[in-house]
């Protein structure tokens, strides 16, 4: 392949700085096949699309179709290809030992010509020196990319909903300019808007006339300040107003710092501590308790949007399904209309609530029936923060229940009351264990010498059994009570003569018959309603309407009568005639028609 030098000029009408240009090409010449190439050399950043210019094939040389043959090609001679005159210079060595061995006398080499816009670009840029002591563009220089950094905060606390807000303040040395920069903490509240404050120089002192500037519309210029703010106007530990807000500066960066001790002379620029302790947590007090609901289910008003009901103990309830704690109390008022008031207290281990009924009493001016509905009791001592309810362990004979501002003494507790206390007694105090074994616990009556005697005699055979007389056919029985009984009808003008003894205006006789009333409400199903009367004037020889304690309950257990309900207990009491009798003609009235 032979190798050639040469270049072509090129027109450059659109230009000012350049008229043509000098464009530096490679020809190769195949031997082979007697075909040519043109490449031109690429140079970065040209803007000019080199590299091959004419593919390899034949060139024509004229219009008589002659192709160009290595014979024409030599050093000094200009070649017209494809419109385009080449100028070869040079060739490389190999080129030249062939081109002498053939024969062919080849001119001396040319200097390749050079582009006069690539040489203009060679030389060095024109520099100027301003005499001024201060130069904008000598200060821009210098001080370039140097950035004073200072942190600052701007407390609004004495406004109403102000807070205390943190900054970033940039001084830009290179034009004397500030910038505010806001600082932003996750989860703020606020829009993630960067800048306070635009990039700007800020005028510290204005001229007199510059106050009523319209500044919102125009920008001040040299003419309306007397004074800008400059880098010796930011110091750590002074404040700084700045459009109408007052900052501290408490920080500044390392090469702020630095920038001091070298300009001014102030090497001491100190963090401050603006940090704030935070005031004690404010104690979150529930509403005063209105006395509607329950104390749980109001305040879920306070803790949330949509209140939920309060979580039950579902096992509790489970457990103690069904299972109903009943006492007798009495109302400890100083009216005397309420002395003689008796009082139901049901407590419901489930839900630890408690319902009050108070048996209606007849002629006493007092509406009887539900006192209390099914709710939580409070103690007098607790709080709304910290509630304190009734409990089972607080109930026992003796113990003084306060109700919404009511007193109840309890007297009397019912069967099961104390078999739950039985099989819970590590849970009751010693004073409610005793207090309740000497109420409740009924020591069997002694029997008296003259019973012993007679009943001696009998077994001996001395004396005989009194023969009853037989006064009905057929005998009576209880069902389900394992004993029969033979009884008579009549007697009753005996417990009549008995009751006419008392008056109508006496309260007792009116509780009494209240009392009555409600527990043949109660128990005018029980299966031995018929047979009660006949039980009891069997023992009662002498038809005086009384008997023995002791017989008056065996007579209740043969007959399956509950003598462990409280309002039983409450009518034995009022029965009850001295020590060791009961009129048993009340009782009689409460279960028959």
């Amino acid at each position: 392949v032979l190798k050639f030098a040469a270049y072509f000029q090129e027109d450059v009408p659109m230009s000012t700085e350049e008229h043509y240009r000098i464009r530096q090409v490679n020809i190769y010449y195949y031997l082979e096949d007697d075909s040519m190439s043109v490449m031109e050399p690429v140079v970065e950043n040209s803007g000019i699309l080199q590299g091959k210019l004419i593919k390899r094939q034949r060139l024509t040389k004229n219009d008589q179709g002659d192709h160009y043959h290595w014979k024409d090609l030599n050093r000094g001679i200009n070649i017209t290809i494809y419109g385009k005159t080449f100028r070869i210079v040079d060739c490389d060595r190999f080129t030249q030992v062939f081109l002498e061995s053939q024969g062919i006398e080849l001119n001396p080499p040319e200097k390749m010509a050079l582009d006069p816009y690539t040489e203009l670009r060679k030389q060095p840029l024109r520099k100027y020196v301003t005499p001024s002591d201060f130069d904008q563009l000598k200060q821009f220089l210098t001080f370039d990319k140097q950035v004073l950094r200072f942190y600052a905060i701007w407390d609004d606390t004495d406004s109403m909903f102000g807070e205390c807000r943190t900054y970033i303040i940039h001084y830009y040395l290179m034009d004397d300019t500030v910038e505010i920069r806001e600082v932003h903490e996750r989860n703020d509240g606020r829009d993630p808007f960067p800048l306070l404050m635009n990039r700007q120089r800020m005028p510290k002192v204005l001229v007199e006339n510059a106050k009523n500037f319209p500044q919102c519309v125009l920008e001040i210029s040299d003419q309306e300040v007397l004074e800008w703010y400059t880098a010796k106007d930011f110091i750590v530990g002074k404040p700084l107003t700045i459009l109408g807000r007052t900052f501290f500066i408490y920080d500044c960066d390392p090469f702020t710092r630095q920038y001091y001790k070298e300009k001014f002379g102030i090497s001491d620029l100190p963090r401050i501590d603006v940090s704030k302790k935070e005031p004690p947590p404010v104690k979150l007090e529930l509403p005063p308790y209105n006395g509607y609901g329950l104390i749980e289910d109001s305040a879920q008003n306070c803790f949330v949007l949509i209140p939920k009901a309060p979580k039950k103990d579902v096992i509790k309830m489970l457990v103690n399904d069904n299972k109903v704690l009943r006492y007798l109390a009495a109302l400890e008022s100083p009216i005397p209309e309420d002395k003689g008031r008796r009082f139901v207290f049901s407590y419901f281990l489930a839900s630890d609530m408690i319902s009050i009924f108070e048996p209606p009493v007849r002629n006493s001016g007092i509406i009887g029936g539900k006192y209390l509905g099914r709710t939580k009791v409070l103690k007098p001592s607790s709080t709304t923060e910290n509630p304190i309810y009734y409990g089972p362990t607080d109930f026992y004979i003796g113990a003084v229940i306060e109700v919404f501002g009511h007193r109840f003494v309890i007297l009397d507790t019912d069967d099961y009351v104390l078999k739950y206390m039985e099989s819970n007694a590590a849970q009751y105090s010693p004073e409610a264990l005793l207090s309740v074994q000497n109420r409740v616990q009924k020591p069997e009556a002694p029997a008296t010498e003259l019973e012993n005697k007679k009943q001696q005699e009998i077994e001996n055979g001395v004396t005989q059994p009194p023969d009853y007389p037989k006064l009905c056919e057929q005998e009576t029985a209880c069902p389900g009570s394992g004993s029969t009984f033979t009884g008579t009808k009549g007697r009753s003008w005996i417990m009549d003569q008995e009751l006419s003894k008392q008056t109508p205006e006496d309260p007792s006789v009116q509780e009494l018959e209240a009392l009555i009333d409600t527990i043949h409400k109660q128990l005018k199903d029980h299966p031995c309603k018929d047979n009660i009367r006949e039980a009891f004037q069997i023992y009662d020889k002498e038809a005086s309407g009384y008997v023995d304690k002791e017989m008056f309950f065996k007579i209740c257990d043969s007959l399956n009568l509950p003598v462990d309900d409280s309002l039983i207990k409450e009518l034995i009491r009022l029965c009850s005639h001295g020590e060791d009798k009961i009129n048993y003609y009340h009782l009689v009235r409460a279960f028959s028609d």
